[in-house]
């Protein structure tokens, strides 16, 4: 009725997948460790959002055109590693503490910029999209005669369970690096590690391809 085949093979597969870390997971932990627990759910959130709209390409084919075209997969990936060498390149020179404190951390970090951060990394992930494309298929009957519905639907079980997993990381890794970056001089280690994860994170994207 649902047009999906084999949804509990799905539903284990998907878990196992969102279990290996991968560009989401290292960036939402950069901003965990980095700007605290907030940040961390906020990146998640911005994310899944992300992921939200490689559903929606994918369900209705228009993500498709990225696997056709190799101008248009390199735009998309060259403005993605891009993105991120930006954030990387912020988090070198931001000399500031790291914000211990929960009023001071509301009035200086700017949740809507981690949100958009996270939406943007995700989105101009060609490989996601490609994975949306390639994966979700497996367990979509090729009969059934609206394959956005179940596209739809195993997009959503995917999304669901990885944003649950990655809330439970950035709440976890903010956890344990809170005492950390009470020391100034810690706080400002962590800046630059994260800020070089971010760049790190730059160079893989570029050097993705199709394959």
């Amino acid at each position: 009725m649902t047009g999906i085949v084999h949804f509990e093979t799905f539903l284990l597969a998907g878990m196992l997948l969102n279990l290996t870390p991968g560009n989401d997971t290292i960036f939402i932990l950069t901003k965990s460790i980095g700007q605290g627990k907030k940040a961390g759910i906020i990146s998640t959130l911005g994310i899944a959002t992300g992921s939200v709209g490689h559903t929606i390409l994918a369900a209705f084919g228009l993500s498709i055109i990225i696997t056709k075209s190799i101008m248009l997969f390199n735009i998309i990936k060259y403005l993605g590693a891009a993105y991120l060498f930006y954030i990387g390149y912020k988090m070198l020179t931001n000399r500031a503490q790291l914000n211990t404190n929960g009023i001071i951390e509301t009035k200086s970090v700017d949740y809507l910029k981690i949100y958009r951060d996270g939406f943007f990394t995700n989105i101009l992930n060609p490989k996601v999209a490609l994975f949306f494309i390639a994966f979700l298929p497996q367990f979509i009957d090729p009969t059934f005669s609206n394959t956005a519905f179940p596209f739809l639907l195993l997009g959503t079980t995917f999304i669901t369970t990885g944003t649950i997993w990655c809330l439970i990381l950035a709440v976890f890794a903010s956890s344990i690096f809170a005492k950390l970056k009470n020391n100034k001089k810690v706080s400002t280690y962590i800046n630059k590690i994260c800020g070089l994860t971010m760049i790190g994170l730059g160079i893989k994207v570029a050097l993705i391809d199709r394959k």
